[in-house]
């Protein structure tokens, strides 16, 4: 949810902000086990960003060196940024910090009976915390490439594109006719509205298709259909990949399961 900070200089775009938002998890764990439940999240939180597309190479942990008063171990999940690494996420351990201080200050009971055991106690906390706009601002800065593409003329030119993971990607898939002719465009239509319930679909037929492809790659789409003379006589459509720029001629009626595939979410551990 929203969260706010009392930043004095509020810098490097959306990294540092006087209001954010916040995931965050309070994970209860019996006393004595919070060092193994610390480094079992300090493991799937890593994770989560690997599966996600990260590369481990950047990305490091930060061990602090000096602790809160009220934490026994804390950690920092770092992205390197274009302005070094920085911290994306925090896991500490807060011992029973915020449930006994609760106690305290209601008057209420808040202790757990553990049958196991058989007695109660207050339960420890290992926490979570990541920063939203920091991993939006993380996968901007990791999608970002500046890169020099062939032309239909065969020289070079410089190509700006965003290489989302595709299934993160906010247009997933672009339709475009290959020109401005009624039955390319009535059928690039009839795909669009075939796909646009299942995946974030651009319908584009404006300039040239080359500038089409390159307004797509800006945008970080994973996929571009075009729809050809070759569509209306056998009922194929080329897709192009966003970061090979290679095509793949497909039939048009395959094509969801050829999106399907392609834009799965990665199975998490």
């Amino acid at each position: 949810g929203k969260a706010f900070r009392n930043e004095i200089t509020a810098r490097q775009f959306i990294f540092r902000m006087r209001e954010f938002e916040q995931m965050e998890m309070q994970f209860f764990v019996r006393p004595g086990t919070e060092k193994q439940w610390f480094e079992y999240w300090q493991q799937q939180r890593w994770q989560w960003y690997v599966q996600l597309g990260i590369p481990e190479s950047w990305l490091k942990l930060h061990e602090h060196e000096h602790l809160a008063h009220y934490a026994n171990y804390a950690v920092d999940i770092q992205f390197d940024f274009p302005f070094g690494y920085r911290e994306v996420e925090g896991i500490h351990s807060r011992t029973d910090f915020d449930l006994s201080r609760h106690q305290q200050h209601s008057g209420k009971k808040l202790q757990y009976y553990d049958t196991e055991l058989k007695r109660s106690y207050v339960p420890y906390v290992v926490e979570t915390s990541a920063g939203l706009d920091r991993i939006v601002l993380m996968f901007l800065c990791f999608a970002y490439r500046e890169e020099m593409a062939p032309t239909a003329q065969g020289g070079e030119e410089l190509r700006v594109v965003l290489k989302f993971p595709p299934f993160l990607a906010p247009v997933q898939v672009a339709v475009l006719p290959l020109v401005k002719r009624d039955d390319f465009i009535q059928i690039a239509r009839k795909l669009y509205d075939s796909l646009r319930c299942d995946y974030y679909v651009f319908y584009d037929e404006k300039d040239s298709i080359g500038r089409r492809y390159r307004r797509q790659d800006a945008w970080g789409t994973p996929f571009a259909i075009t729809i050809d003379q070759q569509t209306t006589e056998d009922q194929s459509v080329t897709i192009r990949d966003r970061d090979t720029m290679q095509q793949e001629r497909v039939n048009i009626h395959q094509v969801n399961d050829y999106l399907k595939e392609r834009l799965k979410l990665p199975l998490c551990s």
